[in-house]
């Protein structure tokens, strides 16, 4: 069957996000870094022997590119003379919320306290760990952070950046000088970027003032219009990079301040970290005498281009309203069941129709289905069930794990998820000889894949029709690894 013959396959949609227009002057650029390499000129074609496409699984799947957007979808089709075949394809998986750098302290945190150890005890050491990186060493270690996500299965990026000053607090010249090393990982790597600069203004509820340990984080608003129009600036050379906004938290962001930063988002992505631990339940009670998740619905345009990270800890009414609003929630599995956050309430948020996408977050293990396997994982073990996130008899629990993060994953980074004629030709395959995935088919792969695969499952990954990866590696990883060991030889010296 020829795409033309493929009665569901629609025309081209148009991106979720606008971006705004750029300034007329643009800001210096960040030290030179390596330019993302094009997509192949001219139309290209790739074959699957099965491909997981917007509506359903097809099979003998040939795409055809152009400009690293898929052009043609062809079903049914005999690989061609010449023409390589693939295995299995699945869209590429939206990570849709990472703190790069905090890739470097993974495992540096697992000692325990003298006395009981949280979240709170967790974020100062992190406080005391990002005093020590510089920009060389940023852009050193999100490299290796966006390899992993590349090999893993995530072809885009959602990067929580609030790192923004130098190590005494003081102002870059550039004021999107951290923001342009994110970049320069990103095409180093070939992932797909939304850069989300952070707005990050207090210490606590109620416009305490900030302390030592966030100097390196903090803005006024005026500052902050300055770091996300540089931002774009330093975006604007990667393939369908999108900005965003990300006002952090509630307990850092006073409303006025919530109010006046919206506009900067354009038509861009809004996200912000909400309802994570219990304190900050009680601290935003007793500070505004709402509940986080409630006070933002009553006092914020929540809408489709938000993204509300973690919001752990809802009551029935606000999984209802947050289910309703057409946000995302943004769940970070691995990153909650590290820190002890706790357990998303998603039966009665799928129940409800809410959208929801994963993300690698504190990237202390970035691994794109070991995120859905933690999200289902967490709810077996809550509720003594198994399958529990499939919601209909006969349902395949991966399938639909997978098919909701990628679409929830694309609306929250701002773009178009799947694979369908006018998308991003982000493609990952699944290696046929692994043995989780021998005599499987359709969501059996899946199934497989997120709750067996492990290791060595994943076979290739290409973005914007590029292919990035190889017999599982990245094809840069050898020079990523050298610069990533030169980095955090310096800053754990």
């Amino acid at each position: 069957m020829t795409d033309d013959e493929f009665p569901s396959e629609p025309e081209a949609e148009a991106p979720i996000y606008t971006p705004p227009p750029k300034a007329e002057e643009a800001v210096e650029a960040a030290p030179a870094r390596e330019p993302e390499r094009p997509a192949p000129a001219g139309p290209q074609t790739l074959w699957f022997e099965q491909a997981l496409l917007a509506d359903g699984w097809a099979r003998d799947v040939r795409f055809t590119l152009s400009e690293g957007m898929i052009a043609r979808v062809d079903t049914d089709v005999p690989c061609q003379p010449g023409e390589t075949a693939h295995g299995p394809c699945l869209p590429g998986l939206p990570n849709l919320h990472s703190h790069a750098f905090q890739r470097a302290m993974a495992g540096l945190t697992e000692t325990r306290g003298p006395g009981g150890d949280s979240f709170w005890t967790w974020r100062e050491l992190m406080y005391r760990f990002v005093d020590r990186l510089g920009p060389d060493e940023v852009q050193a270690v999100a490299a290796l952070a966006y390899m992993e996500m590349l090999e893993t299965g995530s072809t885009r990026v959602g990067e929580f950046h609030y790192l923004h000053h130098d190590k005494d607090g003081s102002p870059y010249a550039d004021p999107a000088e951290m923001a342009a090393r994110i970049a320069a990982a990103a095409g180093e790597t070939g992932i797909g970027l939304t850069l989300l600069p952070v707005f990050y203004a207090h210490a606590g509820f109620g416009g305490v003032a900030p302390g030592a340990g966030q100097r390196r984080f903090v803005h006024d608003v005026d500052g902050y219009g300055r770091l996300v129009e540089a931002s774009r600036a330093a975006t604007a050379g990667l393939l369908d990079a999108v900005v965003g906004i990300a006002p952090h938290s509630l307990r850092a962001v006073t409303g006025e301040e919530l109010t006046a930063i919206l506009p900067l988002a354009g038509g861009g992505p809004v996200h912000i970290h909400i309802a994570e631990q219990t304190q900050e339940v009680d601290d935003c009670l007793a500070a505004t005498g709402a509940r986080p998740v409630r006070w933002l619905m009553n006092n914020a345009p929540v809408d489709k281009r938000w993204c509300l990270v973690h919001a752990t800890h809802l009551n029935a009414m606000e999984t209802e309203r947050l289910a309703k609003s057409g946000a995302v929630a943004g769940l970070c599995p691995i990153t909650e069941a590290n820190l002890g956050d706790g357990v998303f309430p998603a039966p009665d948020y799928l129940a409800a129709g809410g959208a929801f996408g994963v993300g690698s977050d504190s990237n202390v293990l970035i691994d794109a289905a070991e995120e859905l396997r933690t999200l289902e994982y967490a709810q077996r073990l809550t509720r003594r069930a198994r399958n529990v996130l499939a919601r209909a008899p006969g349902s395949s629990t991966g399938g639909e794990l997978f098919r909701a993060a990628v679409n929830g994953g694309a609306q929250a980074l701002g773009v178009a998820g799947g694979l369908r004629r006018g998308r991003p030709a982000d493609f990952v395959t699944l290696d046929r000889t692994h043995p989780a995935m021998i005599g499987r088919d359709g969501d059996a792969l899946l199934d497989s894949w997120v709750f067996a695969g492990r290791h060595g499952a994943i076979d290739g990954v290409w973005r914007g029709g590029r292919q990035v990866v190889s017999g599982g590696r990245h094809h840069a990883r050898e020079a990523i690894l050298a610069r990533y060991r030169t980095a955090l030889g310096s800053v754990l010296a």
